[in-house]
């Protein structure tokens, strides 16, 4: 038989073990909710610094403005009165703005010439670099929080405690296949000039649609004449806008459209192609560029202007495509790429080929950018140029290109795509 005093000393036993764990029980339940706001807001600014540092790095192209640019698109996340309706938030409230003693801030954009400068990067690195130089932007999101039980962590004052969010984002490695680009073909002036294929920056070209015969004379402003072709992108799967005329209207307009067929939407390195079908040629002299060559030039005049030249009627509903493309912000002509003002419309990124052959196969080189240039004293393109002619600067890999594929093939320049590095 049990002593009644046992049973006593195991009772009180017992309540100073409940009278223990009990504070030990909500201390823990304390550290896990701390702990879960922790996580929650940590992801919250990661993802705001994300967002900011994808929409800087897609507007570095190379240019003295594209600092401005970058830095409205980075804030433009945050902001509840653009077409992104600020999606991020902490404590109720938009990022960047205060509640009570509650803060939270964005550092940044900053530019970096090289990735590891730019992850590595404190206040005293010195590696920032200008917007025309720059290929990768960071962003930090500051954010404060009142904890509930976890007061006694080094750091915290007044129960508060910072969250820091960091994002690198840039190019990547150059693309072994670009998709979104434009469906023309260069041959390369000197293919074994890995860099620019003996093209050389800055210089404005007179491009011109291949042709046979005595070359068609330099358009005014243009240097030396280069012929190009149109490469078959006609997607017979279309439904919408499905004819010939509409679909190179648009990949002049805004570059191939997505799609799910890569033979469709991209272009890759080391894969031959065929010119356009219907994109016969002609003698220089004597006949005008085929129909489909002008339709084309259309969608690039439409980089220029909302107005659709009257060479450019016969496109079915092309009052209806104008309407979809805006035109460039700086439609003037420039002496040198870094002193283009403008949001990118007018850079192409097309293929360049081993050899011009619109009759046969044409084996892909590599991807390189030009800057359609106006006609001189105007502010958009001869659409209806009887030789297909227009005038475009050689600016190299300096704009990030829509999407594409990074690996299948050795190569050491050429444009890359917008990633995260951090």
């Amino acid at each position: 038989m049990k002593s009644p005093r046992r049973n006593s000393q195991r009772g009180a036993t017992a309540l100073v073990t409940i009278v223990i764990l009990v504070p030990v029980v909500f201390a823990l339940i304390g550290f896990g909710l701390d702990l879960g706001i922790l996580y929650s807001i940590k992801g919250e600014v990661k993802s705001a610094a994300n967002a900011a540092a994808l929409a800087a790095a897609n507007q570095l192209i190379g240019t003295d403005v594209a600092g401005v640019t970058a830095m409205n698109a980075a804030m433009g996340t945050y902001d509840s009165g653009t077409a992104l309706n600020n999606r991020y938030y902490f404590h109720g409230l938009p990022i960047g703005q205060t509640s009570g003693t509650l803060i939270s801030s964005v550092d940044g954009p900053v530019y970096y010439a090289a990735a590891a400068d730019a992850i590595a990067a404190t206040s005293a690195t010195g590696a920032e670099v200008g917007p025309s130089l720059a290929r990768y932007a960071r962003v930090s999101v500051t954010a404060q929080t009142k904890l509930l039980f976890w007061s006694f962590l080094p750091g915290v004052s007044d129960r508060t405690i910072q969250v820091i969010g960091t994002a690198v984002a840039g190019v990547s490695a150059p693309l072994c296949q670009a998709c979104g680009i434009e469906p023309y073909a260069l041959a390369a002036m000197n293919p074994s000039d890995p860099v620019d294929f003996g093209f050389t920056r800055d210089i404005t070209y007179s491009l011109y649609y291949a042709c046979t015969g005595a070359a068609p004379p330099i358009l005014p402003g243009g240097g030396i004449l280069v012929p190009y072709v149109l490469l078959n992108r006609l997607d017979p799967n279309a439904t919408v806008f499905a004819d010939e005329a509409s679909q190179a209207y648009r990949d002049l307009a805004g570059g191939l459209p997505g799609n799910t067929d890569s033979s469709v939407a991209c272009f890759r390195i080391n894969n031959p192609e065929i010119s356009w079908a219907t994109a016969i040629v002609a003698a220089c002299s004597t006949a005008p560029v085929a129909p489909v060559v002008t339709y084309a030039l259309c969608g690039l005049d439409a980089r220029f202007e909302n107005t659709v030249p009257g060479s450019c009627e016969l496109i079915p509903s092309v009052d209806l495509l104008a309407t979809a493309y805006q035109p460039d912000t700086d439609p003037t002509n420039t002496d040198v790429y870094t002193d283009y003002g403008g949001n990118g419309r007018r850079i192409i990124t097309i293929p360049i080929v081993d050899v011009l052959n619109p009759a046969g196969s044409m084996n892909v080189l590599g991807f390189r950018q030009f800057l359609v240039q106006p006609v001189p004293g105007s502010v958009n393109i001869a659409a209806g140029d009887t030789m297909g002619r227009f005038l475009a600067m050689y600016i190299g890999s300096v704009a990030p290109v829509k999407q594409g594929r990074f690996d299948g093939c050795q190569i050491s320049n050429g444009p890359g795509k917008v990633v995260l590095h951090q």
